[in-house]
């Protein structure tokens, strides 16, 4: 059957073959978790004003120094009328807009205040406790780079740079069909040799969180005619996802099918445990993932492989997964030929994180997945990899 690919050579040949999706307009309140395609710029500086950094009394620094007249009052929101002259103060509250004719703002806990004047016992040096406008940001400059994956960080920069839409990469149909006799859907009375789906709930889960729109295709029976008709309905997607059928045995119809559908197969099988029988190809412009249907091989070879493309095609300039150091709390055996990936929990000790490898490491296990905070990268070799020794992980 040939040389199995490195996971290395097969997500680059994964990537190699995506397209990024096409430009739409978003509502900002509707763009967390989105790409964006175009660098979003300032439309008003940041601040907007010169503002008060402190609760205080905005005066001018040749005054102090000194007792000050108090003249008026200006808070957050309402900024006050007055021009401020020789010998007096404004009160200010944070974020208020500094008067005209003030140069600093002496914070309240420094000075003396009574009825109508304050004491300012100290000199106080130009600029402090300001915030001068645009010192943040000025109209016109870049809030946001494209290529960036919205968090709330920048969600609130782009709201406070007065931006209200972004351009942002489509999010991409994702079908999934998943298949197998034995499998019923969740709710429904198990017979004979029967069991639950679980990776349709997986993997819906997954592509949502990557930013993917999942479709759920209908359970597909071990079946020529059925598989067929399942894989033709999911390439009108932008992806597909199936999960089973794509092994040798008699009962596997997933690549024959995509074959007679005209899916260009890139490679099948990679060197990565769980997950080896993992296959890719490519119709027009509709990539197909032809994904194990044990649970944890097919929750793997999404995190490896199928969440880099979905995070491509929105554009994200860093879609690769983001492998993390650890140490391996507890010995882990090594495997000839391949890489494996171990669940496990993690924990922080100092500024170390530890890693320690579930028992149970069968692709079957996903309840024991369950338990799991991060997958393990063990390198391919022979015996054992020693406890203590430097690994990465992915975060689950």
């Amino acid at each position: 059957m040939g040389a199995l690919l490195s996971r290395a050579q097969a997500l680059a040949l994964v990537l190699g073959r995506v397209v990024p999706l096409g430009v739409v307009d978003v509502p900002l309140a509707e763009c967390a978790g989105r790409v964006l395609a175009e660098a979003a710029t300032a439309r008003v500086d940041l601040p907007p004003f010169d503002a008060s950094a402190m609760d205080g009394f905005a005066l001018r620094v040749e005054d102090v120094p000194g007792t000050l007249r108090i003249v008026g009052r200006a808070a957050a929101g309402r900024p006050s009328q007055r021009r401020l002259e020789r010998g007096a103060a404004i009160a200010i509250a944070t974020g208020g807009v500094v008067p005209e004719g003030a140069d600093a703002v002496a914070p309240i806990e420094d000075v003396l205040a009574g009825e109508g004047e304050v004491t300012v016992p100290a000199a106080v040096s130009r600029g402090a406790n300001l915030r001068p406008r645009g010192a943040d940001l000025a109209a016109g400059e870049l809030v946001v780079a494209a290529g960036v994956r919205l968090g709330a960080a920048h969600l609130g920069a782009l709201a406070a740079a007065g931006v209200t839409s972004v351009r942002c990469r489509r999010a991409p149909r994702v079908a999934v069909a998943v298949t197998g006799s034995e499998l019923r859907a969740v709710g429904e009375a198990l017979g004979p040799g029967e069991i639950y789906d679980a990776n349709g709930l997986i993997l819906a889960t997954q592509i949502r969180s990557a930013g993917g729109e999942p479709v759920l295709l209908p359970l597909v029976r071990d079946d020529p005619r059925l598989t067929r008709e399942a894989v033709a309905r999911g390439l009108g997607s932008d992806v597909l996802l199936t999960s089973g059928g794509v092994s040798v045995g008699e009962h596997d119809f997933v690549r024959q099918s995509e074959a007679e559908l005209g899916v260009e197969e890139v490679f099948w099988r990679v060197a990565v445990r769980p997950g080896r029988p993992l296959a890719f190809g490519v119709h027009e412009r509709t990539l197909v993932f032809g994904l194990p249907g044990n649970p944890v091989s097919s929750l793997v070879g999404f995190e490896l492989f199928v969440r880099p493309a979905l995070l491509a095609l929105q554009g994200l300039a860093h879609p690769l997964p983001p492998f993390r150091p650890g140490r391996l709390e507890r010995s882990a055996p090594l495997l000839p030929g391949r890489e494996s990936l171990l669940r496990a929990r993690l924990r922080v000790e100092g500024d170390a994180v530890l890693l320690e490898p579930l028992s149970g490491q069968e692709s079957h296990m996903i309840a024991r997945a369950a338990a799991a905070h991060a997958l393990v990268l063990v390198p391919a070799g022979e015996g054992e990899l020693a406890a203590g020794s430097a690994v990465s992980y992915l975060a689950l």
